[in-house]
């Protein structure tokens, strides 16, 4: 496949050329559960071809980011991931809708348009609150499902020059939403620019995004890969957001993907006060060093002690005749395989949906995926759960593998055994 991915040399918020690494890490495909490539064999680079995915500091405004960039027209046009599967996310969204009309007294008929919509599922809140609703997402099949269901979505890239267009068609928009994207653009500044030109005088941008710190702090390594090129912190986004003639004035701590931020912004000078939240998250950011290269250092040494101890209980379990699973076949696991040295260790996955495959591909491994049965036909010595934020309910469906003897290894944030249902 051509194109498959590029590589910037500068920071995608300050556009200075000063990047330093301060994560290295394995390669890993752009190919992943979350996306289908139509016409691509298993062998296809897109699945094959191990893609570096190091993650860079910028040394002028302390942004974290990955430079090697997939083909967005690869990555997201056939997303085939709808945010209305994942556990507890429409409960979340509900509440985010409720938060946002709330507390900044969103009119009824007032338009909000949503960024990276995908099957509508956060619109359809604020369209039950009597808001008028638009999405827009370059997944197109998604789109037009999207649409078909009732919430308006334009199957496309937001940009500068699609912002223009909506004002013209739908009017300015009051809300702004993005939920889980900016991190997954390069080209920051046309969408932030359109966003900018389609609000109303006092309209909100108000987006949730993977924070930076929770990555790091919390170990979350499964939210590293290609399609998040950022981690954002609220120091440099503050910077960036003014530089585009934008201001940021509120930021809550939120619990999706294990550790999130949802950021507020206005266009700078706009009416409303920036809450003390900015400044509290920009001194404790201060306080743990992150926009220097040296705080990174311990987080490389904690992947690393991980990888050396389930390699080395892979390989006494091979030693000793034993198999080795995984439980999960998700793009967390399309990280952690090689991050964690696992790609010849884990002899079967399994997964609770049956529409996975047979076979997770990827640079030099090929590994079977068959249904949760196996583990009482096959029982392999342990488990490794790369699914791990959902051990709990995976567990309690299993308390004849650990009657046998089996057990989980939970991977992150550290390693942690599991042998019982409860």
């Amino acid at each position: 496949m051509k194109n498959l991915f590029y590589v910037r040399h500068t920071c995608r918020l300050c556009h200075s050329d000063k990047q330093e690494l301060v994560v290295p890490m394995a390669g890993m495909p752009i190919g992943t559960p979350n996306f289908q490539v139509p016409d691509a064999s298993v062998d296809d680079p897109v699945f094959r071809a191990a893609v570096p995915m190091a993650l860079h500091l910028c040394r002028d405004c302390g942004h974290l980011q990955i430079l090697h960039v997939g083909n967005p027209e690869v990555q997201y046009r056939n997303y085939v991931y709808t945010t209305s599967l994942s556990l507890g996310l429409r409960q979340h969204f509900e509440g985010y809708a409720s938060d946002v009309v709330s507390r900044f007294g969103i009119a009824p008929g007032s338009l909000v348009v949503e960024l990276g919509s995908n099957d509508g599922s956060l619109l359809g809140f604020f369209k039950e609150r009597g808001m008028r609703v638009l999405g827009v997402d370059p997944a197109v099949d998604i789109a037009r499902r999207a649409t078909e269901a009732g919430i308006e979505t334009i199957g496309d890239f937001f940009t500068d020059a699609l912002g223009h267009r909506i004002l013209k068609s739908h009017g300015a928009a009051s809300v702004v939403i993005a939920n889980n994207m900016i991190a997954n653009v390069d080209n920051l500044d046309p969408l932030v620019i359109g966003v900018r030109d389609v609000l109303a005088p006092d309209g909100l941008f108000v987006f949730e995004t993977q924070y930076g710190v929770d990555v790091t702090e919390k170990n979350l390594l499964d939210t590293v890969y290609h399609e998040h090129l950022s981690y954002f912190n609220i120091k440099p986004l503050t910077r960036f957001f003014a530089r585009l003639g934008m201001e940021v004035i509120d930021v809550q701590h939120i619990w999706t993907k294990g550790g999130s931020i949802r950021v507020t912004v206005q266009r700078a000078g706009g009416a409303k006060k920036p809450s003390a939240e900015v400044a509290r998250f920009i001194a404790e950011e201060d306080r743990l060093g992150v926009d220097q290269p040296a705080y990174y250092a311990p987080y490389v040494k904690r992947i690393a002690a991980i990888r050396d101890e389930l390699v080395a209980m892979a390989d006494a379990a091979h030693a000793r005749g034993q198999s080795v699973a995984g439980y999960g076949v998700s793009v967390g696991t399309t990280t952690l395989l090689p991050q964690f040295g696992l790609e010849s260790k884990i002899d079967f996955l399994v997964d609770d949906d049956p529409k996975k495959g047979n076979v997770m591909a990827g640079p030099g491994y090929d590994i079977p995926i068959l249904p949760p049965a196996a583990l009482y036909e096959r029982k392999p010595a342990f488990v490794v759960v790369f699914a791990w934020r959902y051990v709990d309910p995976i567990r309690a469906k299993h308390a004849g593998y650990f009657a046998d003897g089996g057990k989980f290894v939970v991977p992150l944030p550290g390693i942690s055994m599991v042998d019982r249902a409860d």
